[in-house]
Parts: structure tokens; C-alpha cells; sequence
């Protein structure tokens, strides 16, 4: 398994993970009619404008040549994510997932364990993200790796869709 900086060649590959995810994560928690309608080419093309515009730092998991999970992250994006820290800011998980064929086999393990150390590298002592409302599975991943709930929620409001969203917290090493 290898972790590398993400390409735009990268772009199919991290929209098959994304949706497949979200359509076996999300079952029972999102309407779905919602997870039925998620592209691949939708999200490839979402994807392939976001490796080549947005400052964000994404990682992909390869086996092989293929994605079998990402993750982005970078600065704090919420206004209420806390004081900054004494080095210059609050680091956010924008998004971590692994394509259900690779739940449990350690990739997960290995991205957080990049993200955590490339948000230290840059200069954060803390960082957070969001997990849907329900998703026990993830929330007990991120509390094994040493994130907790620290009581804050959010309303994400999609098109006829509110999904809720509570933080976890974690001070890196």
C-alpha cells in the first residue's frame, strides 16, 4: 500500500471511492434515493476541478494502480473551529474515506496517520473534523486513533437534504 500526494490523474479513481463509500457509510442515514443518485462522472469531474484549483492538500491510498482511499484536508475552514493554536491555526479532516472493499485492512489507519502528520508539519497543534450524525463506524475509527466528540454540531444543508454533523477534535503529535 503506498500514500502519495494526489494527481489529477487521480480524479477517477477518488470518485469511485468517494461514492462507493458514501453509498455503503450512508445507508440508513441519508434518504436513498440520495445515495442511488451519486455519479462516478459527476464526482470525477467535481474532482478533477478541485485537484487543479483548490489549495487543498489531498493524499490517495494506491494498491497497485489502483485508489482504494483518500483523504484532503488543510486549514480550518469553519469560522467557530476554535482559537487558533499557539502556531498559527486550527488544521481541518475535510474528508477521509476507502472504497468498502478496503474497510478494515489498515488503509484507513494509514491516511490519518499521514493527515496527522502533515497538519503537525505545517504547523498546527490541533485539528478537527465532522462525522455524519449516526455513523458509528467512523466515529469509533476516529476515537481508536485518539479524536474525540467535543460537543460541536453542524447542519450541512444540501439540496433537499439537512445532514447533521458533530466534530471531533485531536491535538497532534
Amino acid at each position: 500500500m503506498l500514500i502519495r500526494g494526489a494527481t489529477s490523474a487521480d480524479a477517477d479513481g477518488i470518485a469511485e471511492v468517494h461514492v462507493r463509500s458514501w453509498q455503503a457509510a450512508y445507508r440508513g442515514l441519508m434518504p436513498q434515493h440520495v445515495l442511488d443518485g451519486l455519479s462516478v462522472a459527476e464526482r470525477a469531474a467535481g474532482w478533477a476541478r478541485i485537484l487543479a484549483e483548490t489549495p487543498r492538500r489531498t493524499l490517495v491510498a494506491v494498491d497497485g494502480e489502483r485508489v482504494v482511499g483518500w483523504a484532503s484536508f488543510g486549514d480550518a475552514r469553519d469560522a467557530d473551529a476554535g482559537e487558533p493554536d499557539s502556531r498559527g491555526g486550527t488544521g481541518e479532516l475535510w474528508g477521509i474515506y476507502a472504497h468498502p472493499n478496503a474497510w478494515s485492512t489498515g488503509v484507513g489507519h494509514l491516511l490519518l496517520t499521514a493527515v496527522e502528520r502533515e497538519l503537525g508539519d505545517a504547523g498546527h497543534e490541533t485539528a478537527y473534523l465532522w462525522v455524519l450524525d449516526g455513523n458509528e463506524r467512523a466515529s469509533t475509527f476516529y476515537e481508536r486513533h485518539g479524536w474525540h466528540a467535543d460537543g460541536g454540531m453542524k447542519i450541512d444543508r444540501r439540496p433537499g437534504l439537512e445532514l447533521r454533523e458533530l466534530r471531533h477534535v485531536t491535538r497532534l503529535h
